[in-house]
């Protein structure tokens, strides 16, 4: 598995909410503060964002695909010298399956989702920018097709509609994201690392095979570089060493197994690499700051919390 979908593939990205805005001009809304990712594209019309913390505010025109990873504030509008209104307000809950409405709407339409990440979402979100501006017209053209099966979904609603518009969400945010490594990402982090051929080799190594004894060597000939050009690449774009980033892929493994299934410690510390329990228990105490037992019950205890995805509104 690539190391983009094997991250995905562990925080278990769901979307729970899901819908479209119909906005009838003037208009402002007030987004809060928000785990997760969210996702908004434009259907028609164009619309300004701000975002707390980003100097400039962003002209998004129709097309355009825009992904909010830092749970920061933001506000949309046609206007942004328009006194805001804050969404939760205005908008119906839960917004599941239907397009909502305001002002008369016909002035700017746009779709959007909330994703929930499951465990350490700090893995996938490090080193991201406050908000990624997906506006090029290759971009549009690579998620048209989720765009245009979205928009039939919520507009003509048929049995299971709302649950198809929850994973299309899910799916443009791996397309965003992959758009956004095409790109060049940028950034400090492991997606950063992605971005650099040589270094995705190694990466897709420790991703592909994270149980197997890779040594500095082994990932640098994998790379293609010398071993000490390797090392400080790596800490230069990834943000750690190497064997550091692999140890810490590991635990994340080991987590999600102690969390959601019943094997036994002993094979779990298998599945990472470690030939003794105690040896892993260390280093997973080391990197997670917690005994391995200590963290998987904490973990089914969130995971028993967590507000499961909303039920579309009644017909």
């Amino acid at each position: 598995m690539d190391p983009l979908s094997s991250v995905l593939t562990l925080l278990k990205p769901r979307s729970y909410m899901a819908g479209g805005l119909d906005m009838g001009e003037p208009w402002s809304l007030a987004f809060g503060r928000y785990e997760g990712v969210k996702f908004h594209a434009l259907v028609s019309g164009a619309c300004w964002l701000a975002v707390e913390g980003v100097a400039a505010p962003l002209r998004i025109a129709a097309g355009d695909g825009i992904l909010l990873p830092s749970g920061r504030p933001f506000r949309m509008a046609s206007d942004l010298a328009l006194p805001p209104v804050e969404a939760l307000s205005v908008i119906p809950q839960p917004l599941n399956g239907g397009i909502f409405t305001y002002h008369g709407g016909g002035a700017c339409l746009g779709l959007g989702g909330h994703v929930a990440l499951s465990g350490d979402s700090a893995f996938l979100l490090e080193g991201l920018p406050p908000v990624i501006h997906l506006a090029k017209a290759s971009d549009r053209a690579a998620m048209r097709g989720s765009l245009e099966q979205m928009i039939q979904e919520l507009r003509e609603p048929r049995p299971g509609s709302a649950l198809i518009a929850q994973h299309l969400v899910s799916v443009m945010l791996v397309q965003a994201l992959r758009l956004h490594l095409e790109a060049g990402a940028g950034g400090l982090g492991w997606l950063a690392g992605l971005a650099d051929p040589q270094l995705r080799a190694a990466l897709g190594c420790i991703h592909g095979e994270p149980a197997r004894a890779w040594t500095l060597p082994h990932l640098a000939a994998r790379a293609g570089m010398s071993r000490s050009a390797f090392a400080q690449r790596f800490k230069a774009v990834v943000g750690t060493a190497p064997i550091d980033y692999l140890i810490r892929w590991r635990m994340r493994l080991a987590g999600d197994r102690l969390a959601t299934s019943r094997d036994t410690l002993a094979e779990i510390a298998a599945a990472a690499g470690y030939a003794s329990e105690s040896a892993f228990a260390m280093a997973f105490k080391r990197v997670m700051g917690c005994p391995p037992r200590g963290y998987g019950r904490r973990r089914q205890a969130e995971a028993a919390a967590r507000p499961q995805a909303l039920e579309p509104p009644d017909p």
